[in-house]
């Protein structure tokens, strides 16, 4: 409905025939100019992230397997599309390449950027062994040539992609772990027989999805499409067992001793281990930043300028990469390229990045051929030496911000609530209201970061893949418990947990608290505190509350006790939920506000808890 009123003429990509006739057009249009292939571009990011929202989004029971597949081809193609106008673009400009000539090197030199990619490009007209080094003022982004390239007919480009369309496709449909607790066949058929629920959205990754380097797109398109098949096909089978496990913890009495305590781990490509050190682990280590095209182009013919007519020959060639190191020099070793790339300021480094270079051929990251690198954290700028042009990135542990050190949720207002996630490097607070939340704010060394995408209004889904692809990422994957040592928690403990919890976010404050580490895995413990006034919440306020998913209790310790106690308050009872339990101790001004809530915030906090999973990863 909103594609219909915003009447731009852009095609429904879920239409084949709409979006086939849009490539088809583009694909004719011989237009090479840059800007133009650039704001065409932006329109081709919008329909990807289109695509991407609809496979991420869409419940497994809403969508065929046609159409998945439908919408994998049609995203691999837009990127194929974009990155051979992006080529085309580039070739145009080196034909022109005496129109950006530096007066003091006499080369080419451009940059040329808008919001999602940045062009550098050089031209080496003078082939001159004094200018072989060259940084790009504008973008800070510089290069070192070897003696034999700086006298050769050769132009360099780093091509610089907000996004990643490298990556293999399952990198960007991870989505939150889906908690299983049973396999039993009876009781999920009994829960389907007698519970209809609304499904949880699925909160997954919006970063763009893969795309192989330009050499070798055609060939690999379909080995990605396949792949990206495989792993969403597994997703799809986890989210549907996590819809069972909520309609079965809704009805069942499960048994504790017959509980998942943790995810049951699907067997399929990417969890198979990496036995090459070279080869980096995608479930630990992720793009961040973008992706940095580094290429040698062959110089095309020049423009001549004879009397009024401007002359130039044209090779239906194409743009042509230039063979570095040369083929005949593969016996002797060769000087390395010195590569120097000056950071992005929208994106959170907390540890020294690693570089690693694609390999088309293995579909993969890898750190072999890249030395002596040297990252400058006031400068934000890395340099390292390569044997080759390569397509490079730079990856970040995706579970640096884990475990957390704190988390507090706590309500503001009329169905309006603020999280706070407190990590070891950085404090994150998110402001919930109504259906929507915004990132308030990101403090790092009691600095605040990141303002390009705080106060602004988005979805859960949304403000997941906005963080994540700033580097501040503190929603666990599917895999992220092989890696973290994480305070394994129940299932069914976990989930009941953060459902009774968004419903009366409206009037009660959560927090962290140290016991739940000694509880156990069937049991969740945190503070609870009634609060309707819009302040933070005194110490002597809070009180501890315990929960296994079918029994919630008040406990008698208090956060400074010297020793875990599962004893009961005094003058306090079990009850089957959290809501009954604060039921007994609460004020009608806070029951009044609980009933009260919108459903659509309630689920906006429950969504945001199981992303997070802050009772699981603090």
């Amino acid at each position: 409905w909103e594609r219909y009123l915003s009447c731009d003429g852009s095609p429904d990509p879920t239409v084949l025939q709409e979006i086939n006739t849009f490539m088809s057009l583009w694909r004719e249009d011989r237009n090479e100019d840059i800007q133009l292939v650039m704001e065409k571009g932006e329109q081709v990011l919008n329909l990807i992230e289109k695509l991407q929202f609809l496979l991420l989004d869409t419940p497994p029971n809403e969508i065929t397997e046609k159409e998945t597949v439908q919408y994998q081809e049609s995203i691999l193609e837009l990127q194929n599309l974009l990155h051979q106008k992006y080529n085309g673009a580039t070739e145009h400009l080196l034909k022109t390449a005496n129109m950006y000539e530096d007066s003091e090197t006499g080369n080419m030199q451009a940059v040329i950027k808008d919001k999602n990619v940045t062009f550098c490009i050089w031209a080496n007209l003078k082939k001159k062994v004094r200018f072989k080094n060259h940084v790009f003022c504008d973008v800070e982004h510089g290069f070192d040539l070897p003696k034999s390239l700086a006298v050769s007919n050769v132009a360099v480009r780093i091509l610089h992609t907000q996004y990643d369309h490298v990556s293999p496709l399952w990198l960007q449909c991870q989505s939150v772990p889906k908690l299983e607790v049973l396999d039993s066949e009876e009781l999920t058929q009994c829960s389907k027989d007698n519970v209809e629920e609304p499904e949880e959205e699925k909160k997954t990754d919006r970063e763009e999805p893969s795309m192989p380097a330009e050499e070798e797109i055609c060939s690999d398109e379909r080995k990605s499409a396949s792949s990206f098949k495989e792993n969403s096909s597994s997703i799809a089978g986890i989210n549907e067992a996590e819809e069972k496990t909520e309609k079965k913890s809704e009805i069942l009495d499960v048994p504790s001793q017959v509980q998942d305590p943790l995810m049951q781990e699907k067997t399929n490509e990417k969890e198979e281990a990496i036995t090459d050190d070279n080869v980096v682990d995608l479930q630990q280590f992720v793009p961040v930043g973008g992706v940095y095209h580094i290429d040698a182009l062959q110089l095309p013919p020049q423009v001549k300028q004879i009397k009024d007519w401007n002359m130039v020959e044209l090779l239906d060639v194409g743009l042509e990469a230039y063979p570095y190191p040369p083929e005949e020099a593969e016996e002797t070793a060769h000087p390395p390229i010195h590569i120097t790339l000056r950071l992005s300021d929208h994106v959170m480094y907390f540890e020294d990045p690693v570089i690693a270079r694609w390999d088309p051929a293995g579909q993969q990251w890898r750190t072999d051929g890249i030395s002596n690198v040297r990252y400058k954290t006031q400068e934000k700028s890395i340099t390292f030496e390569t044997d080759a042009f390569y397509t490079i990135a730079l990856l970040q542990d995706a579970h640096c911000n884990m475990l957390y050190r704190g988390w507090e949720l706590r309500p503001t207002g009329v169905d309006e609530a603020l999280l706070r996630v407190t990590t070891v490097f950085a404090t994150v607070q998110i402001q919930i209201k109504g259906h929507q939340c915004m990132l308030s704010s990101v403090v790092v060394e009691e600095k605040h970061v990141l303002s390009h995408v705080t106060g602004k209004w988005t979805s859960p889904l949304d403000l997941r893949a906005v963080l994540k692809k700033a580097g501040v990422n503190i929603f666990p994957g599917e895999y992220s418990y092989k890696y973290v040592s994480v305070n394994k928690k129940a299932p069914l403990a976990e989930v009941r947990a953060y459902q009774q919890m968004a419903l009366v976010a409206s009037a009660f404050a959560f927090a962290w608290s140290k016991w739940n580490l000694e509880a156990g895995q069937e049991k969740v413990v945190f503070k609870v505190s009634e609060h309707i006034k819009a302040d933070s919440v005194e110490d002597k306020d809070w009180s501890l509350y315990m929960f296994n998913g079918q029994k919630a209790q008040k406990l008698k310790i208090t956060e400074t006790s010297e020793a875990f106690s599962e004893e009961l308050e005094e003058d306090t009872e079990f009850h089957s939920t959290l809501y009954h339990m604060l039921k007994d101790f609460a004020s009608k001004e806070a029951i009044d506000k609980v009933e009260a809530a919108s459903f659509l915030f309630i689920d906006v906090v429950y969504q945001l808890l199981l992303a997070t999973r802050v009772l699981t990863y603090s």
